[in-house]
């Protein structure tokens, strides 16, 4: 099982975002060709196909990149312990025995919860290592008044929260105002304090890729330290067209300012086999330094179990049910 070892390589510090002045023209020159970005998607199955001990060792990679995440109506704090739990045993400790790697420690990328379970959740995980995402600023809708998307950021910190998904504001991209969004991102980013923070495009209702691509630069301009395509609750989350437009973006800001910014595609991403594709577009377009956790992520919840059940697979040729694989 030696490519299973490899590929759980430890990952450098995360170095925090600075950001930098708004150039509007470097906003206003972002361009996207649609159809190669399409095609160029629709290319990457046929390309990157990886089998057997390959295949398993991409998907742990996976596994350490997930943001187990709930955000539905009905949480509890039962749930969340529920979900910290399985963050922390991701993979049953007998497929991991059959794979060798049952000494690595494997864990998830962290828990995202509401602000509500914040604490909770950060509880849970004490001793694990792994991070309490919040999400904030009135997601999904990102209405909230301004200074009460503030108080949650801070609130969220203040409960043990080191990483922050705010949502942005889609009007000012809509409707072209850029220093508003500038703006905005960089009072979340203040507000997070030494907290990670995530921008969420909600890039289905950016209607344009161009958009897409405008609106992740000025987020990774404005201090972001990662930037990540969806709440999960639009009608059009994460896509490979949309996530090479975002790649893209990010490669772009690295070479202008040597500045590592994460990735997190969430929503849509159910599947291991779709799990495959992102990391591979994300190595073609960022290279290995970004295949780690500090610098990418899925947002995910139902993902987690259908690795585990390929992982299974792998080892003696049957499929599971999904109950055998509970998520929290």
């Amino acid at each position: 099982m030696t490519r299973l070892r490899e590929v759980q390589d430890t990952s450098p510090p995360h170095a925090r975002n600075p950001g930098m002045p708004l150039d509007l023209g470097l906003v206003a020159a972002a361009r996207v060709n649609r159809s190669a970005a399409e095609r160029r998607a629709a290319s990457l199955p046929g390309r990157r196909s990886v089998k057997k001990d390959a295949q398993a060792a991409w998907l742990l990679k996976a596994v350490t990149c997930i943001d187990l995440t709930t955000l539905n109506g009905d949480d509890t704090p039962g749930r969340v312990k529920r979900l910290c739990a399985k963050a922390a045993h991701p993979i049953r400790a007998d497929i991991l025995d059959s794979l060798g790697m049952g000494d690595r420690g494997i864990t998830t990328g962290a828990v995202c919860v509401y602000h509500r379970y914040v604490a909770t959740a950060v509880e849970a995980l004490k001793g694990t290592g792994i991070p309490v995402a919040a999400v904030s600023t009135g997601f999904p809708a990102g209405l909230a008044p301004m200074e009460t998307k503030l108080r949650e950021i801070e609130a969220s910190v203040a409960d043990g929260a080191e990483e922050i998904d705010i949502v942005i504001t889609r009007e000012h991209v809509l409707t072209g105002n850029w220093q508003a969004l500038y703006d905005e991102m960089r009072a979340y980013r203040e507000a997070c304090g030494d907290a990670h923070v995530k921008a969420i495009l909600a890039t289905g209702d950016l209607k344009t890729l161009r958009n897409v691509a405008r609106a992740s630069l000025i987020c990774m301009m404005a201090g972001a330290d990662f930037i990540k395509t969806s709440t999960g609750k639009e009608s059009v989350n994460a896509t490979l067209p949309i996530t090479l437009v975002m790649l893209r973006a990010i490669r772009q800001y690295h070479r202008l300012t040597g500045q590592m910014v994460g990735y997190k595609p969430a929503g849509g991403v159910s599947k291991a086999k779709d799990a495959v594709l992102y990391l591979a577009l994300l190595k073609e377009e960022l290279g290995d330094a970004w295949l780690t956790p500090d610098w990418f992520r899925f947002g995910a919840s139902s993902l987690l179990g259908d690795i585990e059940r390929q992982l299974e697979h792998h080892l003696d040729g049957a499929y599971s049910a999904l109950n055998r694989h509970p998520i929290g």
